[in-house]
């Protein structure tokens, strides 16, 4: 039964099938590379598990507030939307309709490029919670666990830049500067001009559509310069980074330094241990998220164990 609330709130998730003939050939033509990507390697790495359908499922589950759910992806439909009677609040959105207008950016194999041009998604509430599609509600939620009086709660902590930290500059100087999650957080700090940076993890972020529009409909080419990208670059920034520091020039009173997540990844992990941390700790009522990474790596007999934790632990009765 959905909850009684005043306040419209969507969920976007992006998703790709990287093991898509059609996709990995589109990638190819565009790659520096293109040789890698009918590799083993790109094989193992893209391979899908579909694990999008327990994402969504663990929305309709675990926030049922949510107006809407947009997958957000290029020319592709995840298997279980196939029977899509079943999911009336699901509503697929292709790169096209967010970059209209910009189409000379397509097509985009960079998850930071087309995070950007999320709040360009038709009929987007005003407020959203974007997951990427290894994040998933452990734990039923409620609206304060994402907005507070109408403000996304920001879960982190400040934290110095690098070039500030005397043994951090050091290393820098002699490490080539990568694509990395922490400079791409940096970066979004750095272009509103701050001093330093909220770092967060990798957990569900609650964002403003208006904060978004109105920041980029002010600096146009801050938007051109980072959705330029077709494959990610050290030059761009997180728009999760850059809504939560715009949210913090605002109030201070949602920020929440407990992340009230459960990070994993399983591949290099023994299975008594992901039994423990998804039955034992994920039973806390105060742990909210889960990020399980790299779940298509895993060896077959422990992707199945996940996969079948996944059926039970989000099982629906339509």
């Amino acid at each position: 039964m959905k909850d009684k609330t005043s306040l419209p709130i969507d969920a976007v998730i992006t998703w790709v099938d990287g093991a898509d003939p059609k996709h990995k050939e589109k990638i190819a033509r565009y790659s520096k590379t293109p040789k890698f990507v009918a590799t083993k390697a790109f094989d193992k790495r893209f391979t899908n598990v579909e694990e999008v359908k327990y994402v969504v499922h663990s929305i309709l589950k675990y926030a049922p507030f949510v107006r809407k759910i947009f997958i957000v992806t290029d020319e592709q439909t995840p298997a279980f939307l196939l029977d899509n009677d079943k999911y009336p609040s699901v509503v697929l959105v292709d790169h096209k309709t967010i970059f209209k207008g910009q189409e000379d950016y397509l097509p985009v194999f960079n998850s930071r490029s087309i995070e950007t041009k999320l709040y360009a998604i038709p009929d987007l509430a005003e407020h959203f919670i974007y997951f990427n599609d290894d994040m998933f509600l452990l734990n039923p939620t409620t609206v304060e666990d994402f907005f507070v009086e109408g403000l996304p709660v920001v879960r982190g902590r400040w934290h110095a830049f690098k070039e500030d930290i005397f043994y951090k500059r050091f290393f820098r100087k002699k490490k080539r500067q990568s694509p990395s999650h922490i400079i791409a957080q940096e970066k979004s700090a750095k272009i509103l001009g701050l001093k330093r940076y909220f770092r967060f993890h990798h957990h569900p972020h609650p964002m403003r559509k208006s904060m978004i529009a109105t920041f980029f409909k002010n600096h146009p080419k801050i938007e051109a310069e980072n959705i330029q990208y077709r494959f990610r670059h050290r030059n761009q920034f997180l728009i999760q980074g850059l809504s939560y520091h715009l949210t913090l020039a605002t109030t201070k009173d949602g920020q929440h330094k407990n992340y009230q997540l459960i990070h994993l990844n399983p591949y290099n992990k023994p299975l008594f241990w992901i039994n423990y941390k998804l039955n034992a700790l994920g039973k806390s009522k105060s742990t909210l998220f889960l990020n399980l990474q790299n779940i298509e790596q895993c060896p077959e007999e422990k992707k199945q164990w996940i996969l079948s934790w996944f059926e039970q632990k989000y099982a629906l009765h339509f």
